[in-house]
């Protein structure tokens, strides 16, 4: 059963377009965002947006909660704050990272694999992840997100735009849109299970998909450098030095879930699409 209105602690883009289904079926929705920059665009759709850390945001009670704030050392801050009630939520939704796993040269990650997370961020997610599933909450791990306005169709427009080569390694993706359809059968389905991994079906080097971008906008691809050449920063020298392929046979046996664009190919082709129908 869904809830009658939805509370996004970080109503970033995920929480935007799960707000934007829901609405359809008479969810209302509000949450938080960091500064009044952030809020003024989403105000101006008719979300109710309030400043958090600030002002008490107070979710009413029976809402549905989604947590996308990235956590810090301790784990959650919304978990710090708002635990004592979170029995007051109808539903919650955390919103993880499969970099919680690490690197696994390239295996196949499943919600049982055990945790490895690598970097400062991860380690945080994971802590975060061990509080509210404590909290009876739902755990979503999510590889890189796409969709329309934040895509390999805007980076590969940059005049600075590489493609990174590195031989054997692979990403998973999903696309914001498939990311929403598995929130919103979660609540309707209050699986026993609480972990999923939200992605697409087909693991794929980035340079590939750069590639694919780039033939999409009838445009040259940016010019390949191998990963050795790259000079990439410390934080993109993380990325690189983890591979693994993520599946998603959980969220559909457990939810009934499919994606909509079980590829990038499919999800390129429908940014591409929806800036076209923007413009016009």
């Amino acid at each position: 059963m869904l809830p009658t209105q939805l509370f996004a602690f970080g109503f970033g883009f995920v929480a935007t377009d799960l707000a934007r289904l829901l609405r359809s079926d008479g969810v209302s929705a509000s949450g938080t965002v960091r500064s009044a920059a952030s809020a003024a665009p989403l105000r101006s759709q008719g979300w109710a947006i309030s400043l958090w850390p600030g002002p008490d945001p107070a979710p009413s009670e029976g809402a549905a909660w989604l947590i996308s704030i990235p956590p810090d050392e301790a784990g959650c801050r919304v978990f710090r704050a708002f635990e004592d009630r979170s029995a007051s939520a109808s539903w919650i939704g955390y919103l993880s990272t499969t970099g919680v796993y690490g690197d696994l040269s390239g295996r196949w990650a499943f919600e049982e694999t055990p945790l490895s997370p690598q970097s400062r961020e991860a380690i945080n997610r994971a802590r975060a992840e061990e509080q509210w599933l404590n909290a009876g909450a739902n755990i979503f791990r999510l590889p890189g997100i796409y969709g329309p306005g934040r895509s390999q169709l805007d980076r590969v427009r940059e005049t600075s735009a590489r493609r990174i080569v590195k031989p054997g390694q692979v990403f998973s993706r999903t696309h914001v849109a498939d990311i929403a359809s598995a929130l919103h059968l979660a609540m309707l389905k209050n699986s026993p299970e609480h972990i999923f991994n939200i992605c697409d079906d087909e693991p794929a080097p980035a340079d590939e998909v750069l590639a694919y971008a780039a033939q999409l906008l009838n445009i040259e691809p940016p010019p390949a450098i191998a990963f050795e050449d790259a000079n990439l920063s410390p934080a993109a020298q993380r990325f690189y030095a983890e591979c693994k392929r993520v599946s998603n046979a959980k969220a559909k046996a457990a939810l009934g879930w499919r994606p909509r664009f079980p590829t990038y190919r499919e999800g390129l082709l429908d940014c591409l699409q929806a800036e076209r129908a923007a413009s016009t």
